[in-house]
């Protein structure tokens, strides 16, 4: 007697014929010898589709429930694996195959969409800011003007495949443990396409299209950013056979500004100005990305200080205003000065009363600018 067949399969003893089906398909999945070569799970698979096959037949099982040997002389049983008495090779097919031994896929498919393009496009801050037409010229296949993407010479047409008689696929029958397995591969003669081309265009070679290079003129919209896509799509590759267009992919660039720096939408940038200018105030026109502007700096600016230009940044992609510009100002101390100078700084220092400035500089230990001379070496 063989070994209890519903452990086998995992199942109650009252499970259902669905049950028991469905316990055989996920078993054969994971055990079936196109998976799992090795010798020890065949020997499983072996034994999970004996069980399977004597729970899934109604007078074997009550045989079995009645403590028989269903493969006793007499007692009905199988003529083996692969045998035409019982054995559940449909259920093996569907398992794996989803469709039984004829397979059933067809020719395949002779038109295919295009390939899609990606295109990098170098930009200036400008031209993300405010939006661009521009000119981009690349490869591509285009569709074949001789044959139209049929690819066969003018006044030929296809011919069905001699070798897979119009399926695309051919079959082979081999024989294993399990009996016959029928296995289909697309066909090597057509490439899975029922039908053959006797009489190639000759500007395409028979495959419906030709490449070229291509002008196209796109408007790239205001505020892209640096790696922003945009997809035109079907303007892409003309597919195999006249098949339609793949799409394409426009990938933004920014090149470097040299004064200013992108953040988002807003723009930054540092403004160095004379100790002088920011002590006294001044005004100073300055460039932008819109024209020439007129900064006015307030007397007593200190470094760090950020002016800030409202709508003067990057427009917003959405097209509902623009970022910021900002300002930042860095003053500049001189590193040396002339014995003038230094006298007037000096005077300006005893003036402000600054020339014995508390902490470090306290009396004692020399005036401010004596301490700066003596700390940076100044003469």
């Amino acid at each position: 007697m063989a070994r209890d067949y519903y452990q086998v399969l995992g199942v109650r003893r009252d499970a259902s014929k669905d049950e028991i089906k469905k316990a055989y398909r996920r078993l054969a999945r994971e055990l079936h010898p196109d998976i799992n070569p090795d010798p020890a799970t065949q020997e499983r698979f072996k034994e999970v589709t004996q069980a399977y096959e004597v729970l899934s037949d109604e007078n074997k099982r009550r045989m079995f429930d009645m403590g028989q040997d269903p493969y006793a002389p007499g007692g009905g049983g199988a003529g083996g694996f692969g045998g035409a008495a019982g054995f559940p090779f449909d259920d093996i097919m569907n398992a794996f195959f989803g469709g039984g031994q004829t397979g059933g896929r067809g020719p395949r498919e002779r038109v295919r969409r295009g390939r899609s393009i990606k295109i990098r496009v170098e930009l200036d801050l400008a031209e993300t800011a405010f939006g661009v037409t521009k000119e981009i010229t690349f490869p591509t296949a285009i569709l074949c003007a001789t044959c139209q993407g049929e690819g066969t010479a003018a006044g030929t047409h296809r011919t069905t495949c001699d070798m897979c008689h119009g399926q695309g696929e051919v079959s082979q029958v081999t024989r294993s443990f399990l009996g016959q397995v029928m296995t289909s591969r697309p066909c090597p003669q057509c490439g899975g396409q029922g039908s053959v081309i006797p009489d190639p265009c000759a500007d395409c070679a028979g495959e419906g299209r030709v490449r070229e290079k291509v002008t196209r003129t796109v408007k790239i919209p205001a505020g892209v950013d640096d790696g922003t896509r945009i997809q035109l799509a079907g303007e892409g590759e003309v597919g195999p056979n006249g098949g339609p267009r793949g799409d394409i992919i426009l990938e933004i660039v920014q090149r470097p500004h040299p004064t200013f720096e992108r953040r988002g939408d807003d723009l930054q940038c540092t403004v160095t100005v004379p100790m002088t200018a920011a002590a006294l105030g001044a005004s100073f026109a300055f460039e932008t990305l819109d024209g020439t502007e007129n900064i006015d700096l307030r007397p007593g600016t200190n470094s760090g200080h950020v002016i800030t230009l409202p709508n003067k940044g990057v427009t917003h992609l959405d097209g509902g205003g623009r970022g910021d510009l900002r300002i930042r100002v860095d003053v500049e101390t001189p590193g040396k000065l002339d014995e003038e100078q230094e006298a007037l700084l000096r005077k300006l220092a005893e003036l402000r009363g600054e020339d014995r400035a508390p902490g470090r500089f306290s009396p004692g230990h020399g005036g401010l600018f004596a301490k700066l001379r003596d700390a940076f070496g100044a003469k």
